[in-house]
This record gives C-alpha cells, structure tokens and sequence, in this order.
C-alpha cells in the first residue's frame, strides 16, 4: 500500500491501515470520517459543501486536479470538507476557467491532502468494513507523527451522535438573490417579486439558494436554530429544509420541534439531505447510520409513482429507516443501488422532501423540477 516514490504523507485509518502518498495542499495533520465519492467531477463543489463538514474525501476517480480551480464552483466560502484523498497527482490545470491549481487551492485555504494513495483498495476497505475516522499527516518527514496520528484516530469520537449543523450554520438571518451560472454571462442576478421562501440553513449550498432565485423565489436564510415564531414572523409562502452534515437525530434535538410546528402550518414544506431526515424525524420515523453511506453524482433513484429513473448526485451518511415510516406518509422514491429511501410526501399536505441533491453542482440535473414543484405548491397555496 505505500507508493513507489518517496513519501510525506500518510493516511491512517481507526482500523490501523495505513497508506503512504504526497503530500497535497497545506503541511500538517487532519482528523475526520473517510468516506469515498465516485463523481467524475465537482471536485471544488464536494470540497467546499459543508454537508462534508468532519469528513476526509476519497474520490475514486483517478483525474482529480485536471481542470484547476476558480473563484465560481464553490459551495460555501470556506471549505468544510477535513481533507482529501487522490490516487494521481492533480496535473498541471488545463481549463479555461481556472485561475489556480488545486495543489495551491488547498494551500490557501487550509487543507490537508495526500495523492499516490489506492484508493481502490481504500474504497474496498470502506465498503467491507465501513466508513471509519481517519486522519493524514503531511510533513517532510511524516514518520514520527504516524504514532501520534493513529493515537489520535482512535480517541475520535464517530459521525453518531454529533450535531454539527450548529457548526456550518449561517450566523444571523441573511437574503439570498444570486441566480444560475451561465456561461459568458456568470451568476444571474434575482430580486424576483414571486413567493417568498424561508430556508433553514442546516448547512445549505449556494446552487440551492440559486434554483430557487432562479424561479423567481424570494429567499430569506435563517440559522438552523431558528425557532418557528421567528420563521412564521418572516410571513413565508414555503419553507426549504437544506442539506447539512452529522447525524439527523443529534441536530433533531432542537430542529425537530420546530419542524413539527412548521409542517402544523398547512404552509408548503421542501426538505433536501438533512432537511429530508429532519423532516422524516418530525413526521415520527427514524433515522440509522448507514456503512458507508452515498457519496457521488451517479446514483440511480426510483421516482414511485411515475417509474421513471433519475441520476442523481448524493451525499449523506445517515437515511431514513423504511420501516419507520408512519401511516400518512408516502414513500416516493427510493434508491436502485440498495433500496434507501430517497423520497417521502405527506398525504393530503403540500410537504415532500428528497434524500438526494436536485441543485446538482456536482452531478446531473435530472431532478431539478422538484424546485418547480416546490414553487407551483406555493402558487396553489397563495
């Protein structure tokens, strides 16, 4: 497992397995889950969506780097993402978008790679044994914190049990009137005067904040510890539910009730990702830890009632037991790799809500019409 070219950098997993590689990005050590994404690209958009946040990202295709990076394909304006994996060395940009290699990308911005690692054997090691804590070092000379390291991915606690939408959450109430990227042309501007939108920021990406600008939403974000009196005071004709990291049932201990409250509104309700499993969770099912989770812009989803078949782009650990599901509440779609549920709707309200991301940004746009639906609920409810 260690490559054939000198190493300064390692990556250890809680189960000791170690790999050796180079070092990418900034010197020094990183802590989180390691999980692996099969995009083929979006690099820039995985790393910096915090539903990452706590996480180390193996990408399984081999051509991570090839197109550089720019100031447009960012999700949030910091990354969250705790480091990344490669199995080749990022190549020189070749792309004429780019104004910066990925190397000096994640330099600046904190963080802490390594490259010329098998990632196959990685992805093989994650999918037999589980998603695990995992930390890299990357120095000079990484031998002698190898120890260090390995203490320090054995004393870290696991993805259950930790909120950390508290931690990626915007920090006060904010308006939102960027829309779509369009070559030539960049980000449209908003300022639409049709429903106006409350999102609950549990994490939320920026290209979900634009699907719904570019359908002529007004958008007010709120923290994620935003109490229903504050959101109902907003006066919203719907309420998004975002994307966001960490485990369901720890943020659910404040989300929950507020969920439960916005839904007793009879007001339109979009959950995605986390929002999804929140609402799942005020609906009465429950949420469970998946192995290995999905994490990639290829998975294939069942639409139930039309029997058509989305690609879609995915990123989430935890999912919603099928078993769990209360009477009332309609499973609609569900994935064809291993049967999670990817969708659920409340019977006679107009609140639905999606495992999957639909804004893409990496990943297909097959699903991009459920901002459509969201928004026509909110026509027929005005």
């Amino acid at each position: 497992m260690t490559s054939q070219t000198a190493a300064d950098a390692a990556l250890v997993l809680k189960d000791g397995t170690l790999f050796h590689g180079h070092a990418l990005g900034r010197r020094g050590r990183t802590l989180g889950e390691v999980v692996f994404n099969t995009a083929m690209t979006g690099y820039q958009e995985v790393l910096t969506d915090p539903s990452y946040a706590g996480q180390i990202v193996a990408f399984t295709f081999p051509h991570i780097g090839n197109v550089g990076t720019n100031d447009e394909d960012e999700e949030a304006p910091t990354p969250f993402a705790r480091g990344l994996v490669l199995r080749a060395d990022p190549t020189l940009p070749s792309n004429f978008r780019a104004v910066a290699a990925l190397d000096d990308w994640l330099d600046r911005r904190g963080l802490v790679g390594i490259a010329g690692v098998d990632t196959r054997a990685l992805t093989r090691r994650i999918r037999e044994h589980g998603a695990q804590t995992a930390g890299i070092v990357a120095a000079d000379d990484p031998a002698p914190a190898i120890e260090l390291l390995r203490a320090e991915v054995a004393a870290a606690p696991s993805m259950e049990g930790q909120d950390l939408a508290r931690l990626v959450t915007c920090r006060q109430r904010y308006d939102w009137d960027t829309g779509l990227w369009r070559l030539g042309e960049g980000f449209a501007h908003g300022g639409g005067d049709g429903p106006h939108v409350v999102a609950v920021d549990y994490g939320a990406k920026r290209n979900i904040l634009r699907h719904l600008v570019e359908r002529g939403l007004r958008v007010t974000v709120v923290p994620a510890t935003a109490t229903a009196d504050e959101i109902a005071g907003l006066a919203p004709d719907g309420i998004f539910l975002s994307n966001g990291p960490g485990d369901p049932a720890a943020t659910g201990a404040y989300a929950v009730p507020v969920v439960r409250d916005l839904v007793a509104t009879g007001k339109p309700v979009f959950g995605i990702c986390l929002g999804h499993q929140l609402l799942a969770l005020a609906l009465g099912a429950e949420t469970v830890k998946m192995p290995f989770g999905h994490h990639g812009a290829n998975h294939p989803v069942k639409d139930l009632e039309t029997g058509k078949v989305e690609i879609t782009s995915q990123n989430h650990g935890f999912a919603v037991r099928p078993e769990s599901v209360p009477s009332g509440v309609d499973v609609t779609h569900r994935s064809l790799f291993d049967g999670t549920v990817e969708g659920l709707r409340v019977q006679g309200r107009p609140v639905f809500s999606v495992q999957y991301h639909p804004e893409a940004s990496p990943g297909p746009q097959d699903s991009a019409y459920l901002f459509d639906r969201f928004h026509e609920l909110m026509k027929r409810a005005a």
